[in-house]
């Protein structure tokens, strides 16, 4: 993907939404990782615990772009992603995460929640940045003022105004859908026939985002 192409622009506008949606919740992580120790202690457990979480992500992030190489792994990614864009939709997060009093502890709790809670995220920025590693790095740059500083502000914002997570899931399977037309055996179906790539991933899309409203619609009926 060439420098500052045009969809070079698209991929980390894609990163950027990618992060907002499913960053958030690391904040909340980092918040109840470090609730029981002192005010002076806690902005130094939220550094170095987020420091230590985009380190780990970023190893990880790498590593599934050189894994995504593999001929076939485009396609489970994809398909995979589909399933995160629907799930982002209908389930909401659990954050059974313990509160420490000790400032290593509480650092090394936020380190492996973050891991556990950013798989989604890692496949989501590896399959949106096309194999470019500079994406890669400066979707994880983005991603650090997202975590320690935005993400309260998101969440609020998702809360009052649901559709953005609508926006989110769509952007997900659009990625997933690129990831897809791109293997390397489905590649020549998909490059002679735009038509077909295009209405692949508008169904992708509007699977996602019709299944994600009718499953919600279903539980808020029951819950009535």
């Amino acid at each position: 993907m060439e420098f500052l192409s045009a969809g070079f622009f698209m991929a980390l506008l894609s990163i950027v939404i990618i992060d907002l949606v499913l960053a958030g919740d690391n904040a909340i992580v980092i918040g109840l990782a470090a609730r029981n120790l002192p005010k002076d202690q806690q902005k130094k457990v939220i550094i170095w615990g987020t420091v230590g979480a985009i380190v780990i992500r970023a190893i990880a992030t790498m590593l599934v772009v050189w894994l995504l190489e593999i001929p076939g792994l485009l396609l489970v990614g994809g398909l995979l992603l589909i399933w995160i864009a629907y799930k982002l939709l209908t389930e909401e997060k659990q954050h059974d995460v313990q509160a420490t009093s000790s400032f290593w502890a509480a650092v090394r709790t936020i380190i492996i929640a973050d891991a556990v809670m950013g798989i989604d995220n890692v496949l989501a920025v590896a399959g949106a940045a096309h194999g470019s590693f500079l994406l890669v790095i400066l979707g994880l740059l983005i991603s650090v003022p997202v975590v320690v500083w935005g993400s309260t502000l998101v969440l609020k914002w998702i809360e009052k105004y649901p559709w953005i997570i609508y926006i989110g899931s769509a952007v997900l399977a659009y990625t997933a859908s690129k990831m897809i037309v791109e293997e390397r055996f489905l590649a020549p179906v998909f490059e002679g026939n735009p038509v077909l790539k295009w209405t692949l991933t508008i169904v992708l899309i509007g699977g996602v985002l019709v299944a994600g409203r009718m499953k919600n619609m279903r539980q808020r009926s029951t819950a009535n």
